[in-house]
């Protein structure tokens, strides 16, 4: 955190930027007011860089065009309609909104879009205190209605407005509440706190791609499971993502096994900080964090107490990648990110049989084949997996997948693993056995590469000796 005289010296300096003085300039040449808002004056404060640069204004969409025009590289508005337009100004991507007084009728899923003529008026419509602040241009005066700056000195997420009034304007704020705790680090004020369990249904309102939206923000946050668990805890997961509550099993005095919600979170603590050793910490990996958390979620539909008190979950895996899919349908998230999820929930379990027994050279590679583009999102799932606080087991599964990954590479290196293939291709089978295309081609191919997995290359003219064999057998049977 930095002084309020350390923040007022880096906005000083952003607004001597290229970029910033030349809007502010061209903004006060032709009548209006200009400010920098949001996140850039927020994270001066917080000492943190930002890339984004948001700006606000009393001028109307079409007049923020007029001054925009002349002096960027390119302009856009996509975001018209909500009073935003954007623009490339001295190599740097902006936004331009035109003040805003937005309210919800209660009952829509968007909010009816009402232009504002004051600043302050804007700043306290907006979600969080923390964020409602202002650097006037180009007079450098920073506008703070809602004591902003104290709850960033604090650590605290608290609402300009009373917190029922303000997310009864937009619900979503309960979600972003959850992301900005995990982001930066800060503490819900009690209030707000407790209105986001007494409002938990008004999300309800809100469309399944704005909460997909913020989900996803909230999980490429370093502390994703703070975030998590306080949605779980104010109710807003289960009208969301009830499959994570629902892994807070009961736990009877004669059945025990580890606490699934916990296990999860701590996964997926363990998968951020994987992608972080493995060199992902720019760019957060949102596949991996879903699979991740969503891993275990069929845990509780299988669940069965045994015997001597032991609890199982036979095929939670599968179970599991079929929940995540309908769930994920359901948030509208894209067909290529609920594929690589789904994938990677079925094959979570497959190394622990790895420690049970040395793999042969072929289930090597039928973990390779089977994971697909997939293979370095297992690798990290499979190794944060591993909750154990018993170190001796712990230190053996991470020594067991450090020699999985070791006899990857070296195959890898042996046979191009990623790329392998039957010795003979479709047009060759054909030409083999004289038949045309169809379902037997797929059958031959597939026999093909089992061979080509279990025993590595053999050569054209030996998979042409085991085709033959293969027809022949498959003709006498």
């Amino acid at each position: 955190m930095q002084s309020v005289a350390e923040a007022l010296d880096r906005l000083r300096d952003l607004a001597a930027s290229p970029t910033v003085a030349t809007l502010a300039d061209a903004f006060e040449a032709a009548g209006f007011e200009l400010a920098l808002v949001g996140g850039p004056v927020r994270d001066a404060f917080l000492g943190r860089s930002t890339n984004d640069l948001d700006f606000t204004t009393d001028a109307t969409p079409d007049e923020i065009l007029g001054v925009v025009g002349p002096i960027a590289e390119a302009h856009w508005d996509i975001g018209r309609a909500f009073g935003t337009i954007g623009a490339k100004v001295r190599g740097h991507t902006v936004e331009v909104t035109t003040y805003r007084a937005d309210a919800y009728d209660g009952n829509s899923r968007k909010p009816e879009v009402v232009f504002g003529t004051s600043l302050e008026d804007d700043l306290v419509r907006r979600d969080f205190t923390v964020n409602a602040l202002a650097l006037r241009l180009p007079g450098l005066a920073l506008v703070d209605p809602s004591g902003g700056v104290e709850d960033l000195l604090t650590g605290v997420l608290r609402t300009p407005a009373p917190p029922e009034v303000s997310f009864g304007d937009d619900p979503l704020r309960m979600m972003r509440a959850a992301r900005f705790a995990a982001q930066l680090d800060f503490d819900v004020e009690p209030g707000t706190l407790a209105a986001m369990g007494a409002l938990a249904p008004q999300i309800d309102r809100i469309s399944a791609e704005r909460v997909r939206d913020e989900l996803s923000k909230l999980l490429r946050t370093g502390e994703a499971s703070r975030g998590i668990r306080l949605l779980v805890d104010t109710g807003i997961a289960a009208r969301v993502l009830p499959e994570i509550p629902a892994l807070r099993l009961e736990i009877d005095e004669h059945h025990h096994h580890k606490d699934v919600f916990e296990h999860s979170l701590t996964v997926l603590d363990q998968a951020v900080d994987y992608e972080v050793a493995r060199g992902r910490l720019d760019s957060p990996d949102l596949v991996v964090r879903l699979a991740a958390l969503l891993h275990d979620i069929g845990k509780p539909a299988t669940r069965r107490l045994e015997s001597g008190g032991a609890v199982s979950f036979h095929h939670h895996d599968m179970v599991g990648a079929k929940l995540a899919k309908k769930r994920l349908r359901a948030l509208r998230f894209d067909n290529d990110t609920i594929k690589a999820v789904a994938r990677l929930i079925e094959l979570h379990l497959r190394f622990f049989g790895y420690t049970d027994g040395a793999w042969s050279d072929s289930a090597v590679r039928r973990y390779v084949r089977d994971a697909g583009d997939q293979l370095e999102r297992l690798h990290i799932l499979t190794r944060a997996d591993v909750t154990t606080r018993n170190r001796r087991k712990a230190d053996r599964l991470g020594f067991a997948y450090d020699d999985l990954e070791e006899r990857i590479a070296r195959l890898a290196e042996e046979e191009e693993l990623a790329a392998v293939r039957p010795e003979l291709d479709g047009q060759q089978i054909m030409s083999i056995l004289g038949i045309r295309p169809g379902p037997v081609v797929g059958q031959a191919y597939r026999y093909l590469l089992d061979v080509r997995l279990d025993e590595g290359p053999i050569g054209e003219e030996a998979a042409r000796e085991r085709l033959l064999a293969w027809w022949a057998a498959r003709d006498g049977a």
